[in-house]
């Protein structure tokens, strides 16, 4: 009998333990950083994305916009296992300014183009029923989308020197000023403010609670344009995440930074402004024509070249990522087209031979669970048909991956890369980004 009543004990015991045992943690709806991994759906991510700047634009019912378009596209890149697109929250400004994105989202300090804002709710919404989150970039240091310039000129009511027309020098030279500004500072706090406090019309959804979004991103290539702004320009950024994190406790935020290039080739601001406690994770860009790897008259013959700078680039900025355990993303990244031509029906030889060396690279680094989570190439040009008639985009012309201040077809990646789109859908698959 006593048997029989230990054994009792001992079985009601060990049903006991099981009940009251500690439930799996439920994994955040929100892509987090852990040990220096991004985890998405408590599974480490890595990924080869994209730079889709116009999708906002591309899913409004107004000037520019394209449904039936951005529906194609975005089951396009789903189909190549592509889920993370970075993408433009609206350009700033009037319109019909040369090289300017438009139609613009903020048309005047607080002044909002409603057909854009439901364009990037529609677009949250469509990536939503697909499985794929974005990084939101906020601002911009170039001319393309207004940015800094813009908020300069609104500060200071007079006009921002446009590159195509002023020169280079003299726009570099006017918006160093923006991370001196305290009044122009204030017109972009006051348009994060507003965009973080929006409620997508479609989803009624807080932007704050939802989990398509993976990232906020100060701006596109945010840069002090100055060696004696550089602490300015640390500040800004430093001042600027904290107001983010402020508004919003469950996304990641990231600069946006080119890296050391964007630094005034120095590593340690990059470092500095990247050890900010509210900095997520890390960004660098690579421009390989851009930065004199690659000429334009030797395109192929350069690709070995651009392929071991690029590299060693990575390398450089991981040793920063490491020493903060943070991931590191190259969320920028192109080659021009064979011969440096631009139309759909030039081939991409030598394309397709630099993105393999970076998407060879992703995937060792995943198998490994290195700080190197990922890339985004720029940019997906899907279904558009450049103009014939004049290289760079002009009102009404379909929207590519190259924005106007850029050839047409210069970076762009079309549906009808046939090479290049079985080169991302074969490192996907190398992910485990199958769909």
């Amino acid at each position: 009998m006593w048997k029989q009543t230990i054994l009792s004990a001992v079985l009601l015991s060990a049903l006991f333990i099981g009940c009251t045992s500690t439930p799996k943690e439920t994994p955040s709806p929100f892509i987090q950083v852990k040990n220096g991994q991004f985890i998405r759906n408590g599974q480490p991510y890595y990924y080869i994305g994209t730079n889709f700047w116009y999708g906002a634009i591309l899913a409004s019912e107004g000037t520019g916009g394209n449904r039936e378009r951005l529906h194609q596209e975005l089951d396009s890149l789903k189909a190549i296992g592509i889920d993370n697109l970075r993408i433009l929250v609206g350009a700033d400004g009037k319109r019909g300014v040369p090289t300017k994105v438009e139609p613009t989202l903020q048309e005047a300090p607080g002044v909002y183009n409603d057909t854009i804002l439901a364009g990037l709710d529609y677009l949250l919404a469509e990536m939503e029923k697909r499985d794929m989150v974005a990084v939101l970039y906020l601002n911009n240091s170039w001319e393309w989308s207004g940015g800094y310039s813009q908020y300069l000129a609104w500060a200071k009511g007079d006009k921002a020197p446009v590159p195509a027309i002023d020169g280079w020098p003299a726009f570099m030279d006017y918006v160093k000023e923006f991370v001196v500004s305290d009044s122009a500072q204030a017109l972009f706090a006051n348009h994060v403010k507003y965009i973080l406090a929006r409620t997508n019309r479609y989803t009624h959804r807080k932007y704050t609670e939802d989990p398509t979004i993976m990232s906020w991103q100060i701006g596109n290539e945010p840069r002090a344009f100055s060696t004696e702004h550089k602490e300015a320009f640390a500040r800004w950024m430093s001042r600027t995440s904290a107001l983010i994190r402020s508004l919003d406790p469950n996304h990641l935020i990231s600069t946006g930074s080119e890296g050391k290039h964007g630094c005034e080739e120095d590593i340690a601001l990059f470092e500095q402004i990247h050890a900010d406690a509210n900095i997520d994770y890390m960004n660098i860009h690579i421009w390989p024509y851009n930065w004199g790897w690659a000429p334009k008259d030797s395109i192929q013959e350069n690709v070995g070249k651009a392929c071991a700078n690029t590299k060693a680039y990575i390398d450089e900025h991981l040793n920063i990522a490491k020493k903060y355990q943070k991931p590191l993303v190259l969320e920028e990244f192109g080659y021009p087209r064979d011969g440096f031509q631009f139309g759909t029906h030039i081939s991409t030889h030598a394309r397709d031979g630099y993105y393999t060396c970076i998407f060879d690279l992703i995937v060792e680094h995943a198998k490994s669970n290195s700080l190197l989570a990922g890339c985004n190439f720029w940019g997906w040009g899907g279904l558009a048909v450049p103009s014939s008639e004049h290289i760079f985009w002009q009102p009404g012309d379909d929207y590519t991956g190259d924005p106007a201040q850029e050839e047409q077809g210069l970076n762009s990646v079309f549906a009808s890369d046939t090479s290049t789109v079985s080169l991302i859908r074969k490192a996907n698959t190398a992910l485990g980004n199958r769909n």
